[in-house]
């Protein structure tokens, strides 16, 4: 199929080897021991060039020639037909050279239908030519040699030409089961060579060999199997390394296992070869990928630990050395503690962000769901911020639905986005509003909370890296750079709560963060406004 292959002399396994006992072959050979084994070549002629040589009497040697009665008919009529055509020729030529007419049904017959019917023919042939046009005409008569001559002309060409048009189909029928072979070999490199999972691919390779050979099963095995009594092993292997196992049924000609083992089978072994090597480069290249990853969020967790803890921890040594100074009045040392609760609680949130995180990436971070109140989670979340009087305006309405949620990870999410809109609105108040939305058709309802601040905006290029851990998208007219984990932290809470967080934004237009959140089935919605006017409404002003 892609080449000439010699291997080992290998036995072949006990299954086959009892089929091929009863078909007188040894169970020891190698491929190329088959008596007028061929192997193949990739010169095959291409489907055109063969309709090209075969037209425009390429019917005459079809793999499969008609039926024998059909024959039988064809033979009959055509000596009738050779016998009328005689008769006006006779005005022209000696009746005695006028028998090679004959060989023309002779030789039809002989290519088509084979030697047995081609004979039969030329006894026919030989027969009406001497009742119908020699002398004495109506009698079965031979005088002389030449009715003799006629006869065995007729016999011998029937021979020839039934022996050649037996071998160019033969080697018509090989030339297709050799081409059927490298669409095979083709079909087989595509599925191990180019698919994500090589088991998956195997079911569909087994398979598709199975009907390109006319097998009733097939199927190609990693492991070491042994054939049984409704299955032949063959053993697929590459040098002494035993690859996997090509197994088909038991009921498999001895005709077909040896072109599986003559054939199919070198064949099957490299390109099984090369698909493993393929699956093994691929883990390691997946395993480097993985690594390469890991040590990117390495380098930045050591970035964002390297800045983001040294800053308060000097913080908190400086002011801790000033506070056990003798010159520093009250004033100062009561200015000097509130520095260090500031930055020890800054320190504290930076742990936990870093423990969230890891949780999150670690896939352990399952929620505790209960039935919450977000306005209260919300109000949790500011106290922790310890707000000024003006620096959030909150707009929540009335009855909001109860939703099933994990409330200490949505205090969290909500912290995280309220702190970085405070860190960003520049000084104006950030505007936070909740409110509920009606379920489509098809659809659940919502509750919706919307966080708007006034500051520079998030060009559109970072409104998902954002969310991104360790991305910070701090610029220096700002001068805030947080560590990069609150956003990314609020979100995976948010999606592990059931729900979705977004932003919106244009440029020196404020951002909003969008929760969603869904609601259960049956939860009523208070309000008579659509859903879609509903959410319209929130979003105003952002």
């Amino acid at each position: 199929m892609v080449g000439r292959s010699r291997l080992p002399r290998t036995r072949l396994t006990p299954g086959l080897a009892k089929q091929g006992a009863r078909a007188g072959w040894d169970a020891s050979l190698a491929p190329s021991d088959f008596r007028g084994a061929s192997v193949a070549r990739l010169d095959i002629l291409p489907p055109s060039t063969l309709r090209r040589v075969s037209s425009p009497f390429g019917f005459l040697l079809s793999a499969e020639p008609p039926s024998r009665r059909t024959g039988a008919i064809t033979a009959v009529g055509a000596v009738a037909l050779c016998t009328l055509i005689i008769y006006p020729l006779k005005q022209i030529a000696p009746v005695v050279s006028l028998g090679v007419v004959y060989l023309l049904a002779v030789l039809v017959v002989s290519v088509i239908w084979g030697a047995w019917l081609g004979f039969a023919t030329a006894v026919c042939s030989a027969a009406a030519f001497n009742f119908f046009h020699l002398p004495p005409v109506g009698q079965f008569t031979i005088r002389n040699s030449s009715n003799w001559v006629a006869l065995i002309a007729f016999l011998v060409a029937a021979a020839l030409a039934s022996s050649v048009a037996e071998v160019t189909r033969a080697r018509a029928r090989e030339t297709e089961e050799r081409r059927r072979e490298a669409d095979l070999a083709a079909e087989m490199a595509r599925l191990l060579l180019r698919g994500n999972s090589l088991n998956e691919a195997l079911a569909t390779a087994g398979a598709r060999l199975a009907a390109a050979l006319g097998l009733t099963s097939a199927a190609i095995e990693l492991e070491t199997v042994d054939g049984g009594e409704r299955s032949v092993a063959f053993p697929l292997r590459e040098g002494t390394r035993r690859l996997g196992t090509l197994l088909v049924g038991a009921d498999t000609s001895e005709a077909s296992l040896r072109r599986l083992q003559e054939r199919v089978v070198p064949a099957l072994e490299a390109l099984l070869s090369a698909a493993l090597e393929r699956e093994s480069l691929l883990g390691g290249v997946v395993e480097t990928a993985s690594l390469r990853r890991a040590d990117v969020v390495k380098t930045a967790l050591l970035r964002a630990v390297s800045h983001d803890l040294r800053s308060p921890l000097t913080a908190i040594s400086a002011a801790g050395e000033a506070v056990g100074s003798a010159s520093l009045s009250e004033d100062e040392r009561r200015e000097m503690a509130a520095v260090i609760g500031e930055e020890t609680r800054r320190l504290s949130r930076l742990v936990d962000n870093l423990l969230d995180l890891s949780r999150l990436e670690a896939g352990a971070a399952e929620p505790r769901r209960e039935w919450i109140s977000v306005e209260e989670v919300i109000d949790s979340a500011l106290e922790d911020l310890a707000p000024a009087a003006d620096d959030f305006a909150l707009s929540i309405d009335r009855d909001l639905p109860l939703v099933r949620a994990d409330s200490a990870q949505l205090e969290r999410a909500f912290a995280n986005v309220l702190e970085n809109a405070r860190r960003h609105s520049g000084g104006h108040p950030v505007s936070v509003r909740a409110r509920a939305v009606r379920p489509l058709a098809g659809e659940g309802g919502r509750l919706i909370v919307r966080i708007v601040d006034r500051g520079p905006g998030i060009p559109s290029a970072q409104l998902e890296r954002v969310f991104e851990p360790f991305y910070r998208a701090g610029t220096a007219q700002t001068g805030h750079r947080g560590s990069g984990l609150g956003l990314a932290i609020a979100r995976g809470f948010t999606e592990a709560n059931g729900g979705t967080l977004h932003v919106e934004s244009l440029p020196e237009q404020g951002a909003t963060f969008v929760f969603e959140l869904p609601l259960e089935a049956g939860t009523s919605v208070g309000g008579d406004q659509p859903a879609g006017i509903g959410e319209v409404s929130a979003g105003d002003g952002s």
